[in-house]
């Protein structure tokens, strides 16, 4: 658990540890594990959401930084540990983000979850009104032009470009935008989008529990 520089939320919690199989060309956390020869085991430390208790604020959460949560290696049983363990917080707000949203459908969630969907590229798109569970959409990085062209409904887009050299334009962000405002979705756009107009809307989330 540890602060974070990530500017949609407040902290990064990483109870899944090792290297993610996915192995997107553009992870950072990718490039750590290698700088720090850090172990690359895919394993379960339950002991990390212990800090959890000590954040007094309501705070914005997000779990599985480094990692994918809902990858196809993870067992169903560590899921399901890690959420039924983050449900002792309520006052919290869950940040969950994953290439593989349709393992949603699997499991049980709270209101103060949010899940996310990555698209970096036409090929990440799915038909979002077939996952009502879905929450928010992250566009980072955006390497795919045509990202633009598809409909994504959702309550909250966060954009986000390549680090060091994004591979966007700012037409590909305008066509996003068009969307978002068509349908009153508010917009993060980081700092790495290089995007003249500054944008860091949040949705509005409830902290309540789940009846």
């Amino acid at each position: 658990m540890s602060k974070t520089k990530i500017e949609w939320c407040d902290y990064t919690s990483n109870p899944i540890k090792g290297l993610c199989k996915y192995a997107c060309e553009y992870c950072y956390a990718r490039k750590m594990y290698k700088r720090f020869n850090w172990n690359e085991e895919i394993r379960l430390d339950m002991s990390v959401l212990d800090q959890i208790a000590k954040i007094k604020k309501p705070s914005r959460i997000f779990v599985c930084s480094t990692h994918d949560l809902f990858g196809e290696w993870i067992s169903d049983k560590w899921i399901f540990d890690i959420i039924t363990e983050l449900h002792r917080y309520p006052q919290h707000t869950f940040l969950l983000l994953t290439k593989n949203s349709k393992r949603y459908k699997d499991f049980t969630f709270r209101k103060n979850f949010w899940l996310g969907q990555t698209v970096v590229r036409k090929d990440d798109y799915i038909d979002l009104r077939k996952m009502p569970n879905l929450n928010f959409v992250s566009f980072e990085p955006l390497l795919d032009e045509h990202i633009g062209n598809y409909y994504f409904p959702a309550g909250w887009y966060i954009i986000g470009g390549l680090t060091p050299t994004p591979k966007h334009s700012h037409s590909c962000i305008d066509k996003i935008l068009a969307q978002a405002n068509k349908f009153g979705v508010p917009v993060f756009i980081k700092h790495n989008a290089y995007y003249p107009m500054k944008k860091e809307e949040f949705p509005i989330i409830k902290m309540e529990m789940m009846l």
